[in-house]
């Protein structure tokens, strides 16, 4: 049997100052599930992924480059981040994201 985890995603993930931090939720074949929290300023490097990718922001805004197009997205806010698309990611104030990605 799964183990069961109940909490609210703001308090799954904190803060650590001048790092990202993140926490894998569900890491399955099939997709993965992850949350992430970014100190002011911090983000990460442009990359690829072989899958689409959801980006659901909890709380502060980031500024997401998708084949070198800007886009700034808030708490409440989402983006899907297109497979085999060049991204990157920076963090214009504290922020919180999920991040699921479906391999299929």
């Amino acid at each position: 049997m799964s183990e069961y985890r109940k909490g609210t995603l703001l308090d799954a993930v904190a803060y650590q100052e001048g790092a990202v931090v993140s926490k894998t939720v569900i890491d399955k074949k099939s997709g993965t599930v992850t949350l992430f929290a970014f100190a002011q300023g911090q983000g990460l490097s442009e990359h690829t992924a072989p899958f689409d990718a959801l980006i659901q922001v909890l709380e502060g805004e980031a500024e997401i480059r998708i084949s070198g197009a800007p886009v700034r997205v808030r708490a409440g806010e989402m983006i899907v981040l297109p497979a085999s698309e060049p991204h990157a990611l920076k963090a214009v104030e504290r922020f919180k994201m999920m991040l699921t990605m479906i391999r299929s």
